[in-house]
C-alpha cells in the first residue's frame, strides 16, 4: 500500500484542475503531521488535506469533517501567517519522484511579492512537509531533522532545501516502452514484478505486480524464463502504463472481506475473485475513502480490543469446564453396571457374610450366565453392600441428568459467545461497539460499573437492503437487533435467512403480501452469507422459512432461536452485490 510517484502525478493533474490559482483561506493542523489548508476561489471552495504521517502520507482533496485542537500548534501559526491570502501559482513534480511542490505568490512583510513552496515529501518513514522561503531556504517543516536523525540531509529552518537523492531510474514519461521494457529485461532481479521496481520510476509493488501478471498470467514469473510472446506483452503493457499517466488513470480501491487493502490507478486483474475492486470517479473520493475505512477498522479493532480479550477468557473458561463435565458424563455411563451389581448381590445374600471381600456370583445377565466376582465392603453386611451399589448408581444416573443439562448450557453459551464474536469483527461504528457491550454487560458477562450518566442515543436500525426486484430486505446489527427484528418487527409471512451452523446476522425479506421472487430470495442469501461467519467462505449455506416457523425457546440467549420448515440454499458471498443494493 503506497502512495506511487506514478500515482501522486495524477494526482497533481486533478489539483492542477481544481484549485490551481485560488487563495489559501484558512489553515489548520487537526494532528502533528496533518494539514488542511482551505483553498477558496471563484465558484469554488476546497479543502486539501497534506499528510506527512509514515501509514498515510499523501494529499488529495476531502469533504470529510476533521475535528481540530482548541489551540493550534505554533507550526500552524506560522503558515497561516505566511500562506493565508497566498495564491497557488504552479503544481511541480520532479520526474516521477514521490515530491510535489506547490508553488504561492504571496508577500512579505514589506508587502513584496515574493513565492512561497510548500514541499510535500510522500515517502513513508522519511514523508514531510516543508515550507520554502523564496530564497530556497527552509521556513519550517513538520518534521525537523537534524544530524542525530540523519547525517545526508537536513531538514531545519534557514537551511537550504534540497530534494531527497534521487534514484537512478527510468521515467516512464520520458523514454519510450519498447526501450523500458530492454532495460527491465537486463535487470538483476530474479522476478519480473521486481525488475520493473527497480528499472520504472514511480512505480509501487502493486503496480508492478499488475504488469508482471497481465504480461505472463503471474505476479512473479522469473525473468529468465520469459518468451518472445511475454515480451511483447511487457512493451505493450509498459506502453498502455505511459499512455494512462498521460491521461487520467483509473482509480481503484482493492477490499478484501470489506477490508481495505491497497489502492492503484488502473484496473487491478491479478486477485481475481478473492478481492473487490471499487471503481472512484477520482483520486481524492478515492484516498478519502481509503484512509477514512482503514482509520475506521483500526480504530474499531483498538476500541473492542477489551471485549475480544473477555470473551476469549469466557470461552477459554467455559471450553475447560465443558471438558471436564463431558469426561464425567462418559463415567456416568457405567451407572448400570452398578445396579447390575447390586441385583446380582441381593440374589445371593443367603451365599454372602459380612467380612466377605469378594461376591463371587453367576452372572444372570450375561448370555452364558458366566461366574462374575463383585468387589464388597468386608465392613458391610451383604445388604448393605447391594445398597450402597443401588445409592452410587441413582448418584450417577441424578449426575447424567444434571451434567447433560450444563453441557447443553455451557454449549449455548459458546455459540452465542461465537455470534458476539461475529458481530465484533464486523462492527463498524462505536455506537455499534456500544450496543453489543450493552448486550453483555445484560447478559452478566461484563460487570456492571454504576448507572449510565446522560440521556442514551436511540438504538441503530437494523441494515437496510433493496432487492433488484424491490423487496426491502432487513438485516439486523446485533442479537438484541436480531430478536427485535425477527420476533416483534416482522410479519408471519415474511421469510427469514441464516447461515447454517454458522454465527452470523437475522435477514429478513419484508414482503407485504407478496412472494418475493428466487432472485431476491438469493440475494436476500446473500446478503445473509455475508453478514456472518461465512463472509470469507466461498460457498455457503443458508436456511430460509417463513417468520412464523421461527420460535425463541425460554431462557435462551439474545439471538439464539430455533425453526422448522426450513428450504436451503447455497450461495456466495458478495461484497460488491452489499454495496450495491445497500440504502444505508
Amino acid at each position: 500500500m503506497a502512495l506511487d510517484g506514478a500515482m501522486l502525478h495524477l494526482i497533481k493533474k486533478e489539483l492542477e484542475n481544481g484549485i490551481l490559482g485560488a487563495k489559501v483561506d484558512k489553515v489548520f493542523q487537526p494532528s502533528r503531521e496533518t494539514l488542511i489548508l482551505a483553498m477558496r476561489g471563484k465558484n469554488m471552495n476546497r479543502k486539501l488535506l497534506i499528510s506527512a504521517s509514515a501509514n498515510s502520507a499523501r494529499i488529495h482533496f476531502t469533504e470529510r469533517q476533521v475535528e481540530n485542537p482548541a489551540q493550534p500548534p505554533m507550526l500552524c501559526m506560522l503558515l497561516r501567517k505566511r500562506l493565508c491570502g497566498a495564491r497557488l501559482s504552479a503544481l511541480e513534480q520532479p520526474g516521477l519522484e514521490r515530491v510535489l511542490l506547490l508553488k504561492f505568490d504571496a508577500h512579505n512583510e514589506l508587502g513584496d511579492e515574493i513565492t512561497l513552496t510548500l514541499a510535500v515529501e510522500i515517502m513513508g518513514r522519511h514523508s514531510n512537509i516543508i515550507l520554502i522561503d523564496e530564497r530556497g531556504l527552509v521556513i519550517d517543516s513538520v518534521k525537523r531533522i537534524d544530524n542525530e536523525l540523519s547525517s545526508i540531509r537536513l531538514i531545519l529552518p534557514g537551511i537550504k532545501y534540497e530534494f531527497p537523492p534521487a534514484q537512478s531510474k527510468v521515467n516512464i514519461l520520458e523514454e519510450k516502452a519498447d526501450k523500458a521494457a530492454e532495460h527491465v529485461m537486463h535487470c538483476q532481479a530474479n522476478k519480473l514484478d521486481k525488475a520493473i521496481m527497480n528499472v520504472i520510476q514511480g512505480i509501487s509493488p502493486v503496480v508492478a505486480r499488475e504488469i508482471a501478471y497481465l504480461s505472463t498470467g503471474f505476479t512473479d514469473y522469473p525473468v529468465e524464463k520469459m518468451s518472445d510472446s511475454q515480451f511483447e506483452k511487457l512493451k505493450n503493457n509498459l506502453n498502455v502504463l505511459q499512455q494512462t499517466l498521460m491521461e487520467k488513470g483509473e482509480p481503484n480501491l482493492i477490499s478484501i472481506n470489506s477490508k481495505p487493502i491497497d489502492f492503484t490507478f488502473i484496473y487491478p486483474r491479478q486477485y481475481g475473485a478473492s478481492a473487490i475492486s471499487k471503481a472512484y470517479d477520482n483520486f481524492s473520493e478515492m484516498l478519502d475513502d481509503f484512509y477514512f475505512r482503514r482509520d475506521l477498522n483500526e480504530r474499531m479493532k483498538s476500541k473492542s480490543q477489551d471485549l475480544l480479550k473477555l470473551l476469549a477468557n469466557s470461552a477459554a473458561r467455559i471450553s475447560k469446564k465443558l471438558d471436564i463435565q463431558i469426561a464425567e458424563l462418559k463415567k456416568c455411563t457405567e451407572r448400570e453396571q452398578y445396579r447390575i451389581n447390586g441385583d446380582l448381590i441381593n440374589a445371593n445374600l443367603h451365599l454372602l457374610e459380612k467380612g466377605d471381600i469378594w461376591a463371587e456370583v453367576v452372572d444372570y445377565y450375561s448370555q452364558d450366565c458366566s461366574t462374575v466376582k463383585i468387589k464388597l465392603d468386608p465392613l458391610l453386611s451383604p445388604a448393605q453392600n447391594a445398597q450402597k451399589y443401588y445409592k452410587e448408581y441413582r448418584k450417577l444416573q441424578a449426575a447424567e441428568q444434571h451434567l447433560t443439562g450444563l453441557i447443553a448450557q455451557g454449549k449455548s453459551e459458546l455459540e452465542y459467545i461465537d455470534s458476539v464474536l461475529d458481530l465484533l469483527s464486523r462492527a463498524e461504528s462505536e455506537r455499534e461497539l456500544n450496543e453489543i457491550r450493552q448486550e453483555l454487560t445484560d447478559e452478566g458477562i461484563i460487570k456492571k460499573r454504576g448507572a449510565a450518566s446522560g440521556k442514551q442515543p436511540p438504538k441503530l436500525p437494523p441494515l437496510r437492503f433493496r432487492s433488484d426486484d424491490g423487496f426491502l430486505i432487513l438485516v439486523g446489527r446485533n442479537n438484541r437487533q436480531n430478536d427485535s427484528l425477527t420476533l416483534k418487527e416482522s410479519k408471519n409471512y415474511d421469510i427469514w435467512l441464516h447461515t447454517l451452523n454458522v454465527p452470523g446476522s437475522h435477514t429478513v425479506i419484508v414482503c407485504d403480501g407478496n412472494q418475493p421472487p428466487d432472485r431476491t430470495i438469493e440475494q436476500a442469501a446473500q446478503l445473509a452469507a455475508y453478514h456472518s461467519g461465512a463472509r470469507q467462505s466461498g460457498l455457503v449455506a443458508v436456511d430460509y422459512t417463513l417468520i412464523k416457523y421461527v420460535n425463541k425457546p425460554r431462557g435462551s440467549k439474545p439471538g439464539m432461536v430455533i425453526y422448522t420448515h426450513q428450504s436451503t440454499i447455497y450461495v456466495h458471498p458478495d461484497e460488491s452485490l452489499v454495496e450495491r443494493l445497500s440504502e444505508n
